[in-house]
């Protein structure tokens, strides 16, 4: 796989996937159709047998789906990309795809909660063996892919604690094993982090996040080489259902427009502000792999290129100060979403991670003081000015 430079991200990001009409329009069109007509008879046979490239069916492709689809795997440097109609749906059918009874998981105990459940309460009822191991422990890595496994997962960052995992180490340790390794790239962005570049199989995207960055549709999508894509996943995307709206997926690919001149700034501002929080007197620690604080600083510095939008704290005060804090800010908003043009913040223990078990929480570093705050487009003076008059009213 090719990790592009940044001058062919920023062309593709523009210009990828473009298949003009016959009226030459500047900005891709919408097709919001759900079939499509044949001339002949034989034609539509030769298209169900896939004898052709011609659509049949908007649930199986369209033609804005494919602009999206095509715009994301020359940004990833994948051979093929399936949108989808949200990142759940996205990492959901990247390993049911793949999996059946008698097969084993090993994934990062680090995880979104969704994945969570994902992983502990619909895997298992098939019959596929889960074991969990801490991203950041190369040595439980490797003692748990000792023995053969079909899939490995893991998000790196992690949310919320932005830990990192090891890509091209744990990747060894995988194939060495015999599994597909799976990772969830959302917090790092297609722009910051090449997974597949690094030994990763599959890629997938909650598209919601920064890929649209202004809060407008849910979407994800699924990336890989041609043989995963072509023999499992697509297979399965046909025919359970997961495929994004052609409306969401015109929005996205616009997005993708600007999306390395959204995410550049909002990580230049995000790293700012790390920095001023690890200062403050309220803060008991900060998490933000650009910064030498963090405890895979190297790791973060070899294999991402840029440290995100995303910074992790944590308050002195647990969970009361937590709520005072959140319910004084004045322009950031309190919200489970990120990734957005607009600065958003919450608590995880009572919001994305509150299904997972407090014992787990904990061991992943979840505790109630824990802030996740998602950083936007405005002035880092402005953002730094609503942070400070909502830490004073802690000492109030």
């Amino acid at each position: 796989m090719t990790a592009y430079t940044s001058r062919q991200q920023q062309t593709r990001l523009v210009r990828g996937g473009i298949k003009r009409t016959g009226f030459r329009e500047t900005s891709e069109p919408i097709f919001i159709n759900s079939g499509y007509v044949f001339p002949e008879a034989e034609v539509a046979e030769a298209a169900f047998k896939g004898e052709n490239d011609a659509y049949v069916y908007s649930r199986y492709g369209n033609p804005t789906s494919s602009v999206l689809e095509e715009r994301l795997a020359l940004l990833e440097g994948a051979d093929l990309a399936r949108a989808t109609a949200s990142g759940m749906s996205a990492v959901f059918s990247a390993l049911a795809c793949q999996l059946e009874v008698g097969d084993r998981v090993v994934a990062a105990k680090e995880l979104f909660g969704s994945s969570v459940h994902i992983v502990t309460k619909i895997l298992p009822k098939w019959g596929v063996e889960v074991d969990f191991v801490k991203g950041s422990d190369l040595a439980a890595w490797k003692d748990a892919l000792s023995k053969p496994a079909k899939v490995v997962f893991f998000e790196s960052p992690s949310n919320p604690m932005l830990d990192l995992v090891d890509i091209e180490a744990v990747s060894e340790f995988a194939h060495k094993a015999g599994a597909r390794m799976v990772i969830d790239n959302v917090f790092a962005t297609p722009l910051f982090q090449k997974p597949l570049a690094l030994g990763a199989d599959v890629v997938v995207y909650s598209a919601t996040k920064h890929l649209d960055g202004q809060g407008r549709c849910m979407g994800g999508a699924v990336l890989g080489d041609r043989q995963f894509m072509d023999h499992l996943y697509i297979p399965f995307y046909r025919n359970t259902g997961p495929s994004i709206s052609p409306f969401n997926a015109w929005i996205l690919s616009k997005s993708l427009e600007t999306l390395e001149l959204r995410v550049e700034r909002m990580t230049e501002t995000a790293a700012h502000l790390a920095d001023w929080l690890e200062a403050h007197e309220s803060v008991k620690q900060v998490r933000y792999p650009g910064r030498r604080s963090h405890p895979q600083y190297e790791l973060a510095h070899r294999q991402m290129s840029g440290f995100g939008s995303l910074v992790t704290f944590e308050l002195k005060g647990g969970k009361d100060a937590v709520f005072k804090l959140l319910n004084s800010l004045e322009i950031v908003d309190i919200s489970n979403n990120l990734g957005d043009a607009k600065s958003l913040i919450c608590h995880p223990a009572t919001t994305t991670h509150s299904k997972v078990p407090e014992v787990d929480r904990g061991a992943a570093g979840i505790t109630d003081g824990v802030v996740r705050l998602s950083v936007g487009l405005e002035h880092p003076d402005d953002l730094i000015a609503d942070l400070s008059q909502a830490l004073f009213r802690l000492s109030a």
